[in-house]
């Protein structure tokens, strides 16, 4: 069997990775031996409408949606996928419930809406709103995606976390931090090429300015950008990248842009994009992040030969697995259990030198970089940091 045939099995056994369970019934609450249904259901429930409708808060206290997450997702951008409508969204979209309420104990519903109209979805997000606590934009094809997010975060009254953006940059930073260690690099001293400008690649690249880097250069399928391509003239979100990178004004191709850069990360969504003469190219102690699902830009093995010291991927067949799975749990609950309304660049730094601190000088090496996805330790740092961020904004105001 393979690893298709198994995945393809299991799903079709289970009809769903995820489901509604009740808190409240027990044997005799059906059945009028106890009251349990008059408390949960009529009569009872109507005192509790009226106290949250004259105090709408109050449904943070009454109701699940204190900890309910919804994953809104159109199908446009799946994986490496593309392109596969809401339906087949809807099997990943569960997957990603799951982690959530393993990793976080978080009640997050899948949404794959059947619209890829902005508005629409914008509008959608607002007239579910009241039904949960912070909102997951999932999957959604780039620049689009980060006009929603841009907008939403503006608009609603919760928060919002769109995971290919915040959660990728907050992983491959932490991970970066560490291998930096093991090339004995400084993040302000460094070349750095980004393949991709989608979603990840714009996240990525923000948090890498707030964090110190100052020579970044980010690539899409054209080449290097830069403020003086006209084909990005009615892409704000490249334009923004384009003025804030490049400071040596470099132009080429993607190979131009590796040459004699000390890291290189993919978040392109096209394999073997990256061959062991770029990897070559590169400057002595080189790292490569080939971060692209299913399929990375470069295997490990492939790699390697080329000569770098450390190489991470997305996925978990192979040593550092810098996944976002490690993030959006934990940030989730943060911001569902300190009721924060909105995420900074600077809070999603102090996240990422968290979760890379759990990795001691003693452990660290060229296979263990950051914590694995499942490590206890990464939920209650990453509330101890945002609470720490929290306090600080406070004190500034």
């Amino acid at each position: 069997m393979t690893l298709k045939d198994d995945a393809i099995s299991l799903h079709r056994i289970l009809k769903g990775k995820i489901e509604i369970k009740s808190k409240v019934f027990t044997d005799g609450a059906l059945d009028g031996k106890d009251d349990t249904l008059s408390l949960i259901y009529t009569p009872g429930v109507a005192y509790v409408a009226q106290e949250i409708s004259g105090n709408k808060s109050l449904a943070y206290e009454y109701t699940s949606k204190w900890n309910n997450v919804a994953i809104i997702c159109d199908g446009t951008r799946v994986l490496g996928l593309g392109n596969v409508g809401p339906e087949a969204a809807l099997a990943v979209m569960e997957g990603k419930s799951v982690l959530f309420k393993v990793l976080g104990g978080i009640n997050a519903i899948p949404l794959c809406i059947a619209t890829q109209d902005l508005e629409e979805i914008i509008k959608f997000a607002k007239i579910v709103e009241p039904n949960f606590g912070a909102v997951n934009i999932e999957d959604i094809e780039s620049p689009k995606v980060l006009k929603i997010v841009e907008r939403l975060t503006r608009e609603l009254s919760i928060p919002v976390f769109h995971d290919d953006q915040h959660g990728t940059a907050v992983i491959a930073l932490a991970a970066l931090i560490n291998a930096l260690k093991l090339v004995q690099k400084s993040l302000s001293d460094i070349r750095i090429t980004i393949a991709g400008a989608g979603s990840a690649g714009y996240g990525i690249c923000k948090i890498l300015l707030t964090a110190g880097c100052r020579d970044i250069l980010v690539t899409d399928r054209i080449g290097i950008l830069h403020p003086s391509r006209m084909d990005i003239e009615n892409n704000s979100y490249k334009l923004e990248i384009a003025r804030r990178t490049n400071p040596n004004k470099v132009v080429g191709n993607l190979t131009d842009a590796i040459r004699d850069s000390d890291v290189v990360i993919g978040v392109s969504g096209v394999a073997g994009l990256f061959d062991k003469n770029m990897i070559r190219s590169m400057r002595h102690g080189p790292i490569v992040f080939a971060l692209s699902n299913p399929d990375p830009e470069i295997l490990p093995p492939d790699a390697y030969d080329a000569g770098p010291k450390f190489i991470a991927t997305g996925r978990s067949d192979y040593s550092n697995q810098v996944n976002n799975a490690l993030v959006f749990p934990s940030v989730m609950r943060a911001l569902l259990d300190l009721k924060i309304k909105k995420l900074t660049e600077e809070m999603l730094v102090l996240v990422a030198q968290g979760i890379a601190g759990l990795v001691d000088q003693v452990h660290l090496s060229e296979k263990y970089v950051i914590p694995k996805i499942n490590d206890p330790r990464i939920l209650p740092i990453v509330s101890e940091t945002l609470k720490f961020a929290i306090i600080n904004h406070l004190k500034s105001n």
